[in-house]
């Protein structure tokens, strides 16, 4: 478990604080244009659902250079938001903007989180709140759908249920809710949601845990709290926030180290977890909280022929670890996708007339195909749902009882995992939001029903190794 390292000035600002009913918490860097907005939701949020409560509001910034600090100390005051409510609640809000500390030596959001963890803990909260900083859809309800589960339902951890551009989310479309969903029992759609609610229990959990890897410390947060929440027998529902409105990613462009740190720490523990998922079959809706919502979220433009050139340009350096880490059908399936992909990616890269990588029109600047245009060009690919869920649990293994490192082994499915998209976008490009999701849900019933391919392999991997062990010793 890593050492409590948080500086004199956290440390008096806690004493200073003493305790407290309900936290929000920020993670931030580099969010200036946007933070403030986020501030001024959750400080309505607080006062509108929650006036009787000692509340504080925490904002754990990476030292960003274009004044997101001063953002938060300089949004209106909490006195402004009771005007506008007409609400006069019994305790001040507290409002604190600090620079969170690295945990042994790695920084990022999981970094961040864990001051805000420790803080929450100290001040003996009931509730933290924590939301992403670059919202713009976020509203003052949210605090209360965040927080309300654990103050009035007894639930330890909230989980937000989004609507989503059926092009965005695809790190939780492809890996962690299929995944999370086999593995666990539980059908928490977005198990990587940058906005949730933790009981004071929870927290307490999760800081007495010894598994926080570097991963961890960056972007595998979010994927390690559900995980350990389920694992640990905690109780756990969802919160209908309607779209989420924030800074897209391109998944082809965007998303690579992300997709590493989500998928490293999700490989780990179910490495860790292997006594617990071994024996359940099925799944089963969570509780969800709040208002059904009918909304249509912001489109996200998505570069296709980029994603199946990537795809195939993984063959190119990266087939000798693919070979290591999948099975020979597997693999020699992925090898003639792979092929596939780059020929029709170029083919339509020729005749659109447009450069492969960076999708801007070779006849000059200012154009940008769409998306439609791109999965129109190269309409024929398709990765199927049960190669990828081999693909998955072929890498589970590999991870687990091969002799490469983790890490070597997430960043050599990148390609594949560009594949994957692609063929997803292509499939949804004329499908509404709710057809889409029906595919994602469709991916996610073969993760379940290939889960005995899974449980086999592992049996024969602890068999093997098992095996091997007496027989190795004796060699020594």
């Amino acid at each position: 478990m890593p050492s409590s390292a948080l500086p004199p000035e956290i440390k008096e600002e806690i004493a200073r604080l003493g305790c407290a009913d309900i936290m929000v918490g920020i993670p931030s860097y580099r969010n200036a244009a946007t933070i403030g907005h986020v501030v001024r939701a959750a400080q309505a949020g607080l006062v509108q659902y929650f006036p009787d409560l000692r509340p504080v509001l925490v904002n754990a910034d990476a030292g960003s250079p274009d004044g997101t600090q001063r953002v938060v100390v300089e949004t209106e005051p909490p006195g402004y938001i009771e005007q506008i409510l007409l609400v006069h609640p019994t305790n001040r809000l507290a409002r604190v903007s600090l620079t969170y500390p690295e945990v042994d030596g790695v920084g990022g959001k999981g970094a961040a989180l864990r001051t805000l963890f420790e803080m929450a803990a100290a001040l003996e909260v009931e509730a933290l709140v924590v939301v992403d900083s670059d919202l713009r859809s976020i509203l003052p309800e949210w605090i209360e759908l965040l927080a309300g589960p654990i103050m009035k339902g007894g639930y330890d951890f909230v989980a937000p249920l989004y609507a989503r551009y059926k092009y965005d989310g695809t790190i939780t479309n492809t890996v962690t809710y299929p995944v999370t969903r086999a593995l666990y029992g539980h059908r928490i759609r977005q198990p990587i949601g940058g906005d949730f609610g933790v009981s004071g229990d929870l927290l307490r959990h999760y800081l007495a845990q010894d598994t926080w890897t570097p991963e961890v410390s960056r972007f595998g947060i979010d994927i390690w709290m559900t995980t350990t929440a389920l694992t640990g027998g905690f109780a756990v529902c969802q919160t209908r926030l309607g779209a989420k409105i924030h800074d897209p990613k391109d998944p082809g462009s965007d998303l690579g180290p992300m997709f590493r740190q989500v998928v490293s720490t999700l490989l780990t523990m179910a490495r860790d977890n292997a006594d617990r998922w071994m024996r359940i079959t099925g799944s089963h809706d969570v509780p969800a909280y709040g208002f059904e919502r009918y909304v249509e979220p912001p489109p996200l433009e998505v570069n296709t022929l980029r994603l199946l050139a990537q795809f195939h340009s993984g063959t190119l350096t990266l087939t000798d670890t693919w070979r290591t880490m999948l099975r020979p059908d597997n693999l020699n399936s992925c090898l003639l996708l792979a092929e596939e992909a780059g020929s029709l990616a170029e083919a339509a890269a020729n005749k659109l007339g447009i450069d492969g990588e960076s999708g801007e029109w070779l006849a000059g600047p200012g154009n940008h195909p769409s998306t439609d245009d791109l999965s129109d060009a190269v309409s024929g690919f398709h990765f199927p749902d049960d190669l990828w869920v081999r693909v998955i649990y072929d890498l589970m293994i590999a991870a687990s009882f091969g002799d490469l490192a983790v890490e070597k082994l997430v960043a050599a499915l990148v390609p594949i995992y560009f594949g994957r998209v692609g063929s997803l976008v292509i499939e949804n490009r004329r499908l509404s939001g709710d057809q889409a999701e029906e595919r994602v849900e469709r991916q996610a019933r073969q993760f379940e029903l290939l889960k005995p391919y899974l449980v086999e392999r592992w049996k024969e991997a602890v068999h093997a190794r098992s095996v091997a062990g007496p027989t190795a010793k004796a060699a020594e």
